[in-house]
């Protein structure tokens, strides 16, 4: 727990931190705001056919902040600090704290999932907000099952994107990709055109749990359980690596 808290602290004392929290909270409202917008005269008027999606499309575009939480949560503890501090890394001291490497990752694993939590719960708020405010009586009922899932993608994600990061110990790679990837264009919708096997990477097996999908491969539970899957195989093999690495290697 000692460890848990310790990394707790570091990642509020991290400037970009800040930042996703601020994408995070916020983001997602204002894209179901726009959706909300763009189709309120159509919703009124009954001919609506997305009207389901409202709100959880700016869920599952909002996830960019987790992304900059999980990839922070690892990318910080290899930036050179300063020569007055003596140009070294974090992570060295880190790992002199923290004698044992897997114990070291689980901490932070778990600082990053109780954060990427309470940032969708606050990003659920919000969401829920913004679309009464534009569409009022016609809000459409949000689904506690599918908040869930909102809740479980987020976490999902945040820990992919801290799985990638321990593998690659540079950001920038993975903040690039999985942001591309969430907002601009999907490299699992595009595959998912040339084989189905597409359908059982993380992001699409995770949208499963709360999207409403017109071309829907599989159950809610089963994208759970897939993204989940993911987690798991990512964690172990950047517990491996991170095991046999150099202590600043």
């Amino acid at each position: 727990m000692r460890a848990f808290n310790a990394e707790l602290s570091k990642l509020f004392s991290l400037p970009g931190i800040w930042l996703a929290f601020l994408i995070g909270a916020f983001a997602p409202a204002v894209i179901a705001a726009l959706d909300s917008i763009a189709q309120k005269e159509d919703i009124i008027a009954g001919i609506n056919t997305r009207l389901l999606e409202v709100g959880y499309i700016g869920l599952a575009l909002g996830v960019q902040g987790v992304i900059i939480l999980g990839v922070l949560a690892v990318s910080s503890e290899y930036l050179t600090e300063s020569s007055e501090s003596g140009g070294g890394q974090q992570i060295t001291t880190s790992l002199t704290v923290i004698s044992s490497r897997l114990h070291f990752l689980l901490a932070k694993a778990g600082a990053v999932t109780v954060i990427s939590i309470l940032l969708c719960i606050v990003a659920i708020m919000t969401t829920v907000s913004a679309t009464h405010l534009v569409l009022g009586q016609y809000t459409p009922a949000l689904e506690w099952s599918k908040l869930l899932g909102a809740v479980c993608y987020w976490t999902f994600t945040a820990l992919v994107a801290f799985g990638i990061t321990v593998l690659t110990k540079n950001g920038t790679i993975p903040l690039a990709v999985l942001i591309i990837n969430t907002s601009v264009v999907s490299f699992s919708f595009l595959l998912s055109k040339v084989t189905k096997l597409a359908l059982y990477l993380p992001d699409r097996a995770g949208l499963e749990m709360f999207m409403f999908l017109s071309d829907r491969f599989l159950t809610p539970f089963t994208g759970g359980l897939v993204m989940s899957a993911w987690v798991v195989v990512l964690f172990i093999a950047a517990a491996i690596v991170f095991h046999r690495r150099d202590v600043a290697g």
